[in-house]
């Protein structure tokens, strides 16, 4: 399974603040270590909200919206898209990363849908016979 691990934004990430040397050294050992493991499929640190925008929708109008966006917490510094058996995997890879801010942080961990999820089930009892 395909899981998307989000780090949660703090106020530090938010107001531009860069990771120290060390802790990007970390960072970089961890992603060595999923890589190897075959569990990294890609990952990046995202800017701050204040050099993005959103676009709401609303029927057929678009809206742009410029950033920053309020509370921190809600919003995503960076991400991981990684490839493993189960969510508990996902979790024990998590408590291996270094703590990705000096303050307390939250990483939160979502399985990304697969093309099997949208794949309407077939009542054919052939086409599942061949399928399986």
């Amino acid at each position: 399974m395909r899981v998307m691990v989000m780090v949660k934004a703090t106020a530090d990430s938010e107001r531009g603040v860069m990771p120290s040397p060390e802790l990007l050294a970390a960072m970089g050992r961890f992603n060595e270590e999923l890589a190897r493991a075959g569990v990294l499929l890609a990952g990046e640190g995202l800017k701050r909200s204040a050099l993005g925008c959103r676009v709401r929708f609303s029927g057929s109008h678009r809206t742009v919206v410029d950033g920053p966006f309020a509370e921190a917490k809600e919003l995503v510094a960076g991400f991981w898209l990684w490839q493993v058996k189960s969510l508990q995997e996902a979790v024990e890879w998590v408590r291996k990363c270094p703590n990705p801010f000096p303050t307390d942080c939250e990483i939160e961990i979502r399985p990304v849908f697969e093309a099997e999820d949208f794949a309407p089930a077939s009542t054919d009892p052939a086409a599942r016979a061949s399928a399986g």
